[in-house]
């Protein structure tokens, strides 16, 4: 079999050109696959990454390809990913058992990724503790630590590869790693057992509706339904999709920092046509800002996702939004 990373003899002077990868992409995902399951060990190396910076709009994220020996007869791959499927490169959730454990960043999120997946939690001995599904595995990770500190020592995560997979396809992840730990210990995790609410989040609220259907005559102007909304409520942000589904990445990443900060908000749904119409272009005009989503604090407006992001990153969201 050929060594399907051949194109490098390590991940510290690895500097071969897009091109020259894409060419070989196709053999190499042919052999991942071969050897994902069952893995087979044919490299002396013990872990080395190999990183692809694509300047092809076809690929528009990095691509990650690391390869974890476990011992003198493993080894573990994953492939992570986003719009790669035209090379047929997907993430693989492998077993809950083979996943690496890190530890738990003391930050808000720390470098956690921020996307879509399930997650395993321990504490200080090894006990695995916790098994979740998030559409946000950072911030969920982050609000656990914030809750049960003492029992979040270290995490497994298993990142999908899409940015909102279908609900059915995280289940059945989460099922996956349950049920191998199940096999494994012969019970569930302790913050999986019926009855205790230490992990588990509350019920999410429902998103806000600015009317009752599109075609019931408004009772005010929609931009003063938009006015009283975002002076009657302490914060309430303007996303695409829902709270608990939403339909792009930079208002999955609103909804996962404040609820990592553990604030309640209100959450708008502006591609609900249904019961917000007419929502985008009146809130545009409204704000003066021509982009979502758009968090409003106290009545005035906070910004979109970068301001967000980067009020967080210098440690000052948490005290402006407890005022």
């Amino acid at each position: 079999m050929t060594n399907p990373f051949f194109l490098c003899t390590s991940a510290r002077n690895f500097t071969s050109e897009m091109a020259t990868v894409a060419t070989s992409i196709h053999s190499f995902t042919s052999t991942f696959r071969s050897l994902y399951s069952p893995p087979t060990a044919i490299f002396p190396t013990s872990i080395f990454q190999l990183r692809l910076q694509p300047s092809s709009p076809i690929l528009r994220s990095i691509v990650s390809i690391k390869c974890r020996v476990d011992g003198a007869n493993t080894s573990h791959f994953t492939a992570l990913g986003k719009n790669v499927r035209s090379f047929g490169i997907v993430s693989a959730l492998g077993k809950i058992s083979e996943t690496e454990m890190v530890p738990v960043p003391e930050e808000t999120e720390g470098n956690l990724p921020d996307g879509s997946g399930i997650y395993g939690i321990y504490d200080s001995s090894g006990e695995l503790q916790f098994i979740g599904i998030t559409r946000n595995i950072a911030a969920s990770v982050a609000s656990h630590r914030k809750k049960v500190p003492d029992l979040c020592f270290s995490v497994k995560v298993g990142l999908m590869d899409e940015p909102t997979p279908d609900r059915t396809v995280l289940t059945d992840a989460w099922k996956s790693w349950m049920q191998e730990h199940l096999e494994t210990t012969g019970k569930v995790p302790p913050g999986n057992e019926s009855g205790n609410n230490t992990w588990m989040r509350p019920q999410k609220k429902p998103d806000l509706r600015l009317t009752r259907g599109r075609h019931v005559k408004l009772s005010l102007p929609l931009e003063d339904l938009i006015d009283q909304l975002v002076k009657e409520k302490k914060i309430v942000t303007f996303i695409k999709g829902s709270r608990s589904s939403p339909q792009c990445g930079f208002s999955q990443r609103v909804v996962g920092i404040l609820e990592s900060q553990g604030v309640d908000f209100e959450c708008v749904n502006i591609l609900d046509e249904e019961h917000n119409f007419g929502l985008r272009e009146t809130l545009k005009t409204y704000s003066n800002w021509p982009t979502f989503p758009q968090i409003f604090l106290n009545g005035e407006l906070l910004g979109g996702c970068d301001i967000l992001c980067a009020m967080e990153e210098k440690g000052e969201l948490g005290s402006l939004l407890e005022k």
